[in-house]
């Protein structure tokens, strides 16, 4: 009787599993959406949780009820389209958005992806703050992930005052958090180009390592915002 011989035998190969936006985005496209080049198509419907959605209602309200609320909407509206692709198509799954997340720092929303904090904000008095991680190697003089070399006439050059800018160093290799104070700066910073451009990078960096953790304290309320037209 001839042995059913096994498929390590054969010599087959199986193929790595496609993870994260390449599913829907081929490499090239991803670099031309990073330099601005493209603008990606999305699908026309979300694919929606009712249940998801009434789960966070009484927040979203209490956030309403903030001072802060507008200009977090409106920066939100700024952030969504220009710093996450495909909105729509990688909603809670790939990004998701928190509102008054139950953490220490107290923020008003936060932007995830896979395991990362992406995009923080919070109440600055009657105004508000940011928080942005990105690679340090996007802001260094050299293109190195070295803190030393730390481009600071840039960053303060990317708000509207020198002051309202400051940053850190998280751990991790290549990760970089910067905080922006004050509505006027943040719009400032979130439509500078080089500073664009490195969100995008990081963001879709940790789009492509798979699917969202934060997927349960996904708010569709104010993503509702960050997807309008």
């Amino acid at each position: 009787m001839t042995p059913i011989r096994r498929t390590s035998d054969m010599g087959a190969t199986s193929r790595p599993r496609t993870t994260g936006l390449r599913q829907f985005l081929d490499l090239e496209q991803q670099r031309d959406w990073i330099a601005g080049k493209i603008d990606l198509p999305d699908t026309g419907d979300r694919l929606e949780s009712l249940e998801q959605r009434f789960k966070y209602v009484a927040r979203f309200e209490k956030l309403l009820s903030r001072p802060q609320a507008g200009e977090v909407l409106e920066i939100l509206k700024l952030y969504g389209p220009n710093c996450i692709p495909i909105l729509r198509k990688t909603e809670r799954y790939y990004w998701s958005v928190s509102c008054l997340p139950s953490t220490s720092d107290k923020p008003l929303v936060r932007v995830n992806a896979s395991w990362m904090e992406l995009f923080t904000l919070y109440a600055q008095d009657e105004d508000i703050r940011s928080r942005i991680i990105v690679h340090l190697s996007d802001f260094t003089t050299d293109r190195s992930a070295t803190p030393s070399r730390v481009d600071e006439p840039f960053l303060e050059q990317s708000v509207a005052m020198p002051e309202h800018i400051s940053y850190f160093f998280p751990r991790g290799a290549d990760i970089f958090g910067i905080n922006v104070r004050g509505s006027v700066s943040i719009r400032k910073f979130l439509t500078n180009r080089r500073v664009l451009r490195a969100i995008r990078t990081f963001n879709l960096t940790h789009m492509n390592r798979g699917r969202n953790a934060y997927q349960a304290s996904h708010c569709y309320s104010v993503a509702d915002y960050m997807q309008a037209d």
